[in-house]
């Protein structure tokens, strides 16, 4: 048995194996593709509690849904509000939530009242050490006398000077939510709104999921609707956003999937007027989407959807193998033999992978897993198509006669026609117009790295997302403060003291507030501290509540039965206490524990003044354990970094390149490298030109263009001699799919995507136009002639 005939059956083995095991994913449901944003984005490269901080803040939102019903009247909101949650209620498996009554609200309670001579606001505090017992003593009288004292936080006896009242408003001012006829209540100046907390018992990334819940939020919406007409609804939550990714993924991977697909079929048929032609092409595509997919799954044990739409473009660099070769079938002598003609095509069919896959790899230098997917999914169906043609192509071409069609005969025509470069007069002016126009293009591009600029959620969600953020008062979860320790207590002291900070600011306006843990759970330190001012400024023999018992008429027994019931809720609240209460969920995802190295906590801020972030980073200056956190800024400084570095890596690549190809061509090793790289610099001048600014995205795609305009500079030079016609079609046919497949992804409504579809684009269209213009002159000169 011959090797080839070996080859071909180890092959097929192969393609079998792919087969099945893509069966055996799908079929089975084990790929269901990830549908998570946050796997595009860069992983924290030095702190890997930094890290976990932000993945900490961002879980604790992944699971919620948050919808606000509002209409002018409160009877309207209650009622639409009803009817919402009635539909919810129908399908219990989605959604759980914490009904608002009496009894939560007690519960909610009942754990600080067991603690609350420990507790006190910083204002109070200042109060006991500067006001005298006079104060006290008229603070008790008028709470005594007062009807609205408070009855719910506890008897007058318990808290007799309001300090524990005024440490629970306080905390109320965390948020401008307010139970209200066992509703969650919120307003603005026009609309009085129903909060409605919702909790996903599905993940929010499962496309399960998302198909499912977001008909039932619809249906519900429709309900409040028709309920109370005119009802505003602001739903916000991450599955939303989610849901609409997926959605735009899975369309743009039809469209450009199935649009490359029509390209190919039609201009293979256009070229070939065959159908065998065209059934290779798709089978070598095919299994080279097999085998991106079996790989991924094996390397990374999911598949982002986004590979998948990226992916999808591969089909239009997939198909360059089988073209070359079928070009070349059809252009050879009848009686050369297929097997010969793959050994003849071998070296130019071997660097054209080569520089390919050197060019799809440059995505794996990057701190984004989902970009590393990429790589390996592209690179890898680049070689399964390559294996696909030179183990199967010759012997299914066999000796079969391979005739041009119209498109063929009319495309190849004009390459006698077109210019070719040489040292005159006209070219050089023209050169130098080109060059001063591409550098002025160039000098003025300037660099955008912000993250916020790859964003493109639904304009509605957005706003929605917005205005709720608004009436919610609710902290960002990408800028914060992370404070460490070795242990609860000095992270809580630390978190004190950054507090003290940041009450200077706002006044100013730079922020609205803070949420903190040692909100709710002062460390031991201050708990301590506390008590023994409480006891030497009130609970003392002679103090205020001694007065305050003769004013009322008590005895000496009330006074001390009042200091003992005081007393009894002075031990120590503990975090791990409050952690177990129902109180503390609303604020869990602010406590990350143990962590390496010790322990650690968030500080979020509410009411942000963006233009204020310079004071807000400097106001953990020469706090020790307090780091000023701005994932924006962050991820932006990494996605600037990245594009220098990657920028070296281009010209480290073209270098690594060139050094390859000239054992093979020697002296006209530059011209298969020349017109990718002049189209590399047309590409950022028309850029520049039409407004863009320069993102790590753009960069990215020269690398892979430097891999696809290789190919057809080979392409080219494996046949120098223009009366040979055969390299200008296979370039003519693998530049028109690319520039499909990729002009395609160029329409994609992700704009990180969007940015690498343009920049392909061109390129691809410059490195086409440009690579015949790189022929030998004297060989022109001879086909001229002729």
């Amino acid at each position: 048995m011959s090797k080839s005939r070996q080859f071909a059956l180890l092959w097929l083995l192969a393609a079998s194996l792919l087969l099945g095991h893509n069966a055996w994913l799908w079929l089975g449901k084990r790929i269901v593709p990830d549908t998570d944003i946050l796997a595009l984005l860069p992983v924290q490269e030095r702190d890997p509690v930094l890290q976990q901080s932000f993945l900490h803040m961002v879980d604790a939102a992944q699971q919620r849904v948050v919808v606000l019903v509002g209409a002018p009247d409160w009877e309207d909101a209650k009622r639409a509000a009803a009817a919402y949650r009635a539909v919810l209620e129908r399908q219990p498996g989605m959604f759980e939530s914490t009904p608002v009554n009496e009894k939560t609200q007690d519960d909610w309670l009942a754990l600080f009242q067991r603690h609350r001579l420990t507790l006190l606001t910083a204002a109070q505090e200042a109060q006991l050490r500067e006001q005298p017992a006079q104060f006290w003593q008229d603070a008790a009288l008028g709470r005594m006398y007062n009807a609205f004292g408070g009855p719910k936080l506890g008897s007058w006896q318990d808290d007799p000077f309001g300090l524990f009242a005024g440490w629970i408003q306080e905390r109320a001012q965390e948020t401008p939510v307010r139970p209200r006829d066992g509703q969650l209540f919120v307003a603005d100046a026009q609309r009085q709104y129903v909060l409605l907390p919702l909790t996903l018992k599905v993940p929010a990334f499962s496309i399960t999921a998302q198909q499912t819940v977001l008909p039932l939020l619809a249906q519900a919406a429709a309900a409040a609707r028709q309920t109370v007409p005119g009802v505003e609804l602001l739903p916000a939550g991450v599955i939303l956003h989610a849901a609409a990714a997926s959605a735009q993924a899975e369309s743009e991977m039809s469209t450009i999937g199935i649009g490359s697909l029509i390209g190919i079929v039609l201009l293979t048929w256009l070229s070939f007027r065959s159908l065998r032609p065209i059934l290779l092409i798709l089978l070598s595509i095919g299994i080279g989407c097999l085998g991106a997919i079996s790989v991924c799954w094996l390397l990374f044990g999911r598949i982002h959807l986004l590979t998948l739409v990226f992916g999808a473009s591969l089909i239009g660099v997939a198909q360059d193998y089988g073209i070359y070769f079928l070009s070349n079938r059809m252009a050879a002598d009848p009686a050369l033999d297929s097997r010969a003609l793959l050994k003849r095509l071998m070296p130019g069919l071997s660097l054209t992978l080569l520089a390919a896959v050197i060019g799809y790899m440059g995505l794996a230098f990057t701190p984004f897993p989902g970009l590393r997917a990429m790589a390996v999914f592209s690179a890898c169906g680049l070689v399964f198509a390559w294996l696909t043609v030179v183990c199967w192509f010759p012997a299914l071409i066999g000796g079969a006669t391979l005739r041009a069609g119209a498109l063929a005969r009319g495309y190849g025509n004009l390459l006698p026609r077109w210019p070719l470069l040489r040292l005159k007069r006209g070219t050089v002016l023209a050169g130098l117009a080109l060059a001063a126009l591409a550098g002025a293009g160039i000098v003025r591009l300037q660099p955008n790295d912000d993250i916020r600029l790859l964003q493109n959620s639904p304009k509605q969600l957005v706003a929605d997302q917005i205005k709720l953020g608004k009436l919610l008062d609710a902290p960002t979860p990408v800028q914060y403060y992370l404070v460490r320790g070795t242990s609860e207590e000095e992270v809580l002291q630390r978190e004190e003291a950054l507090k003290q900070r940041l009450d200077t600011l706002i006044p100013q306006g730079l922020i609205g507030g803070y949420q903190a843990m040692s909100n709710w759970v002062p460390s031991l330190r201050t708990q301590a501290a506390r008590r023994t001012l409480l006891e030497e400024k009130l609970l003392a023999a002679d103090g205020p509540l001694k007065a305050v018992a003769a004013q009322v008429e008590e005895d000496a027994a009330w006074v001390a039965a009042t200091r003992e019931r005081a007393l009894a809720a002075g031990e120590p609240l503990q975090m791990a206490a409050f952690l177990a209460a129902p109180s503390s969920e609303p604020w869990r995802h602010l406590w990350l524990g143990k962590v390496d190295g010790g322990y650690a906590s968030i500080v979020a801020l509410r009411g942000m003044n963006y233009s204020g972030l310079p004071r807000l980073r400097s106001a953990a200056d020469g706090l020790q354990g307090v780091q000023w956190v701005d994932k924006v800024g962050e991820i932006s400084s990494v996605l600037g970094r990245y594009r220098a570095n990657m920028g070296w890596v281009v010209g480290a690549a073209y270098v690594l390149v060139f050094a390859l190809l000239f054992p093979r061509y020697r002296g006209r090793a530059w011209r298969v490298l020349a017109p990718t790289a002049l189209a590399s610099v047309i590409t950022l001048a028309a850029l520049s030109w039409a407004g863009h600014s320069l993102q790590l995205f753009h960069v990215l795609a020269l690398m892979l263009l430097l891999g696809v305009g290789v190919d057809y500079g080979i392409f080219m030079q494996e046949h120098p001699d223009r009366r040979d016609r055969t390299p200008w079609l296979a370039v003519g046919l693998s530049a028109a799919n690319t520039i499909l497949s990729f002009g395609l992804l160029g329409l994609s409504h992700t704009p990180a995507l969007q940015a690498f579809g343009l920049t392909m684009l061109l390129g691809t269209l410059g490195v086409w136009l440009l690579v015949p213009c790189f022929g030998i002159a004297k060989e022109y000169d001879d086909a001229a002639k002729a």
